[in-house]
């Protein structure tokens, strides 16, 4: 699975610590994910977001590295920074999105490694990708977003045509993709559930809609 594995994640430490420059490597090579959905009117906006909240996040790391070493760093800093702007500003709210970004990933690869599927068309991805958009973003969508992902589900590739791209073409027989699947999955699975948890505990989180 060239695209997810080429950049590995480091193991998530006993103390749930997230190093801020490794994390913010590996999952610098996630957006062109969302180029294997096809439908660009949806996915590339997603991307962008992706991207965006990257670079926003880098930008506060490089300012001062030492200070931001962690992502719990991060939010403990901009907590006092900001007061009552927090935390919905900052690095903070650029990792709250991101975080759900990455959910989207995960929540649909996972879907795909568990096998779940349309019975009646076993090679299209739409049950995976409507319960990755129903678990990761949905509740943070208006009216008008929530329809636009709705459709896009018919737009979306086969699964075989998602797995071939995300082997950045190679054929590769699908058990193969789908154990590669899952060795992304739990590397990046422990992390990502580190970093919700820690938005809960530093009670960082909102559900306004975008």
């Amino acid at each position: 699975m060239a695209l997810l594995l080429e950049h590995e994640f480091k193991p998530l430490p006993a103390d749930k610590q997230i190093e801020t420059l490794p994390f913010l490597e590996a999952v610098a090579h996630l957006p062109p994910f969302f180029d294997c959905l096809g439908t660009p009117i949806v996915y590339s906006p997603v991307k962008a977001d992706l991207s965006g909240n990257i670079k926003k996040i880098r930008a506060v790391y490089d300012s001062n590295p030492a200070k931001f070493k962690t992502l719990q760093n991060i939010l403990e800093v901009e907590k006092e920074l900001y007061g009552s702007a927090w935390p919905k500003t900052g690095a903070t709210l650029a990792l709250m999105w991101l975080k759900r970004g990455l959910k989207f990933i995960l929540v649909l690869l996972q879907s795909i490694s568990d096998g779940e599927r349309d019975e009646e068309h076993p090679n299209l991805i739409r049950v995976n990708a409507m319960k990755a958009y129903e678990i990761a973003l949905k509740k943070y969508h208006g009216w008008m977003l929530q329809k636009l992902f709705t459709g896009s589900v018919y737009a979306l590739p086969y699964k075989s045509d998602l797995l071939k791209a995300l082997e950045k073409g190679k054929e590769v027989k699908e058990e193969e993709s789908i154990e590669k699947i899952h060795q992304f999955l739990t590397r990046v699975t422990p992390i990502l559930d580190a970093i919700y948890e820690m938005y809960t505990k530093m009670n960082a989180e909102l559900s306004y809609k975008a």
